[in-house]
């Protein structure tokens, strides 16, 4: 009797385990790139280089939506663009840039870039960031908006913690704390939400939302801010504490951008 409650449970925690990997495999990954600049034809350089190399050739490998930001209000001293690339599995994540290196009209169209001269580079330095989709937010999302592009406002937030357990928590909050549902109820059009696997903010996670423009996302945070679901869930002790630095960065998506 002993052996087949022993078996039983053995088949449970297989079967759970099966479960939760195949809950992760349906979780996109994905990869922020932080292109430093300083000049206007170093932007002018990368706008080309995006639009008519990297986006097109990233579409021919199957990943539909790309995402390329610049922030509403530039460093003039150290200038940036966010590209945003998701990706539906870690296999994906780890062939897609051989792929796309193998691709000859991607080495045409973005010879510029590729072959740029020491003495004439396209940028300064690239920043990169590595992230994985929250369960209750698997994949990223294409927001519903009727405004230009050229009036959206994207708010890209980052929540630091003092410890890893404390990220934890905070990454708990978003799920089974019921914040990203909020955030859906009040309509913020998130694109995605993901605790940060690797970058040079770490422990933290990363979202976006998006808006019609700067009017509008100071209504929909006005509105958060007052929510009674919010004032519960801010209150609730077990997740005290869990936030140390919050990062907030305002961003327009270029006219070529897919998100």
């Amino acid at each position: 009797m002993k052996t087949i409650k022993t078996l039983a449970f053995l088949a449970l925690f297989s079967l759970c385990g099966l479960t939760a990997l195949k809950a992760q495999e349906n979780q996109y990954y994905y990869r922020i790139r932080i292109y430093h600049y300083k000049t206007q034809a170093q932007e002018e350089r990368l706008d080309n280089y995006f639009k008519n190399a990297l986006l097109p050739a990233l579409h021919r490998v199957h990943i539909s939506k790309v995402g390329v930001f610049k922030p509403v209000e530039q460093d003039t001293a150290d200038k940036k663009i966010y590209v945003f690339i998701p990706f539906k599995t870690l296999d994906e994540f780890e062939s897609t840039r051989s792929r796309v290196q193998a691709d000859k009209k991607y080495q045409e169209d973005g010879k510029d870039f590729i072959d740029a001269a020491f003495d004439k580079p396209v940028y300064t330095r690239i920043e990169l960031i590595t992230l994985r989709a929250f369960p209750k937010w698997p994949a990223p999302r294409e927001p519903h908006l009727t405004s230009p592009k050229s009036d959206r406002v994207y708010e890209l937030r980052s929540y630091e913690s003092s410890s890893e357990k404390l990220n934890v928590n905070k990454v708990k909050m978003f799920n089974d704390g019921g914040e990203t549902a909020l955030f859906k109820r009040l309509n913020f059009n998130a694109v995605f939400y993901a605790e940060v696997l690797s970058g040079s903010h770490m422990p933290n996670l990363m979202y976006m939302t998006t808006f019609e423009n700067k009017a509008d996302r100071d209504k929909h945070w006005d509105t958060f801010s007052n929510d009674p679901e919010w004032k519960t869930l801010v209150t609730k002790p077990e997740y005290a504490h869990n936030v140390s630095k919050a990062d907030i960065l305002f961003l327009h998506p270029t006219d070529y951008s897919d998100y």
